[in-house]
């Protein structure tokens, strides 16, 4: 904002992750795994597709200086030292999934692999699908018409998960996105995988005499090679792991994650600096003034109350582009836009 100072945020040496904004390459500077998270996967796949259209609706016009709390930055770099996932809280809006976006841009990661999880959400999924039923009718088909029949890799799809595990040269970044709202087993399923860094594909092993490697379709809707019916990671992936706190995580998860809460902006410097950047990079510097005076309402208003940052950006674009020479109906409507998510909530005290 133009009269509150940015916090400062200038990182260590030793951050690969800096969250400026502004893409590097240190990522190449990262010293090997521990020992105990070390994997030897291949053959290695150097290349990898390049950041989505989804990265850049989320993070806007990333270059700019985001508002990182230093306790933020050293879990986030603690995480990718020690190959663990992050497990991230916070209510929603607080910039949860966004995270995983802003690494995969500023450290160069490519496109972010994104499982969201619903209740009937499985681990199967996240690995990945075979379509037996597919095979046996093109098989069937093939015999009738006297033609080779297609290989099995042709039904075998990577899932988010399957894919981040696949023997990358350099991590990729895979976004769990709301794990709070999978069946209770998923999270305990989950810690072979996380662990182990590799997973077995039945159906490939069961030819793996005949074919000792298949080539499969990745999430990426790319094709990547299978020896003996393993996926096994070389580089282990970035994973960010996030939660809106409607349940409690089984112990051994937790024990194999770094937990990272990102409370919602709260009206201090940080929160006007992390909100100010943020609508910058969406809006760029045109109305400054006006987003400020909003950016202080937002955070001024029911103190204590459940907001999201979406809701102070939805209120910015629709008086910037339908009411904008109004100044009455401006306020009004922002402040429409920007009430409690929580009916009945006007500001209880902290949450």
């Amino acid at each position: 904002m133009t009269e509150t100072p940015e916090p400062e945020t200038a990182a260590p040496d030793w951050h690969i992750f800096r969250g400026t904004g502004e893409p590097h390459e240190a990522i190449a500077t990262l010293p090997d795994p521990p020992p105990w998270r070390d994997f030897d996967g291949g053959p290695v796949i150097t290349s990898v597709p390049p950041l989505g259209t989804e990265s850049a609706r989320r993070l806007g016009t990333p270059d700019r200086r985001l508002a990182w709390r230093p306790e933020e930055l050293e879990l986030i770099n603690a995480s990718i030292y020690l190959r663990r996932p992050l497990l991230v809280t916070g209510d929603p809006g607080s910039g949860k999934s966004t995270l995983a976006h802003a690494i995969a841009h500023e450290l160069g990661l490519g496109r972010v692999l994104q499982w969201p999880i619903v209740s009937r959400t499985t681990l199967r999924d996240g690995l990945y699908t075979y379509d037996a039923i597919a095979r046996l009718q093109d098989t069937q088909m093939a015999k009738l018409r006297g033609e080779d029949h297609r290989g099995i890799g042709e039904y075998v799809r990577l899932g988010p998960l399957g894919t981040a595990l696949l023997p990358y040269g350099r991590p990729r970044v895979l976004l769990v996105d709301e794990l709070d709202k999978s069946d209770i087993d998923l999270p305990n399923d989950l810690l072979n995988a996380l662990e182990e860094g590799e997973f077995r594909i039945p159906e490939l092993q069961r030819v793996s005499g005949r074919r000792s490697e298949v080539d499969v379709l990745t999430d990426d809707e790319e094709p990547a090679t299978v020896p003996g019916g393993r996926v096994r990671c070389r580089a282990f992936p970035i994973v960010v792991m996030t939660s809106n706190g409607e349940r409690d995580f089984p112990a051994p998860l937790l024990r194999r994650c770094l937990h990272l809460d990102l409370p919602s902006p709260r009206n201090d410097s940080w929160g006007q600096a992390r909100l100010s950047a943020m609508v910058g990079a969406h809006f760029g510097d045109e109305d400054e003034q006006g987003n400020d005076e909003l950016i202080r309402t937002f955070l001024s208003s029911a103190p204590g109350a459940l907001r999201a940052a979406d809701q102070l950006l939805n209120a910015i674009y629709l008086t910037q582009e339908a009411v904008r020479d109004s100044e009455p109906d401006r306020r009004r409507l922002a402040e429409l836009l920007m009430r409690p998510l929580e009916p009945g909530d006007h500001g209880s005290g902290p949450r």
